[in-house]
């Protein structure tokens, strides 16, 4: 929501510093415990200014944490997880795509769900990928919404570890 908006090498510039405070904050710290969670925020509006993931995923690959939590359910950024396909998720990290969004009401189908889990398990592995959820459900949406979701989370995770694993 910066105005004016940065360009990509300002933000990068920006970022590279937080990253850089929150490596040191994290040294000695077991990477394997530590998730770290990119988004792009939960203000209500047009979301047309958010950076692509594309063009920041090296800045968030610098992160020395054991997992990357990125929005994958927000329909502005649902497509992202074709940037796997060029870009190699470092070894012994999982990616948590969240495959549910907090950013509309509507409850995603199961098979939507098992379809984004599904794209990204086929670029990166499917022992790399966890499904969650696009930033937190808590106090954004109505509880009701909260547990659907979080229902169709399940349902699709099932449908597509059947589809993965064959069981």
């Amino acid at each position: 929501m910066a105005n004016p908006e940065p360009s990509v090498d300002e933000y990068k510039k920006f970022a590279m510093v937080r990253v850089e405070a929150l490596n040191h904050a994290l040294r000695g710290l077991p990477e394997d415990r530590i998730r770290y969670h990119i988004c792009w925020g939960s203000w209500h509006g047009p979301h047309t200014t958010d950076l692509p993931l594309r063009n920041i995923v090296d800045v968030l690959l610098k992160v020395r944490v054991g997992a990357y939590s990125i929005e994958a359910g927000n329909v502005r950024h649902e497509h992202e997880w074709k940037v796997w396909r060029d870009v190699k998720l470092p070894d012994r990290k999982v990616l948590i795509p969240g495959v549910v969004s907090h950013a509309t009401n509507v409850v995603e189908h199961p098979e939507v769900v098992a379809d984004r889990i599904l794209n990204f398990a086929r670029v990166v592995g499917r022992e790399n990928v966890i499904a969650g959820t696009d930033c937190g459900l808590g106090g954004r949406i109505h509880p009701q919404l909260v547990w659907a979701k979080l229902a169709a989370l399940v349902e699709g995770a099932k449908l597509a570890t059947k589809e993965l694993y064959g069981s």
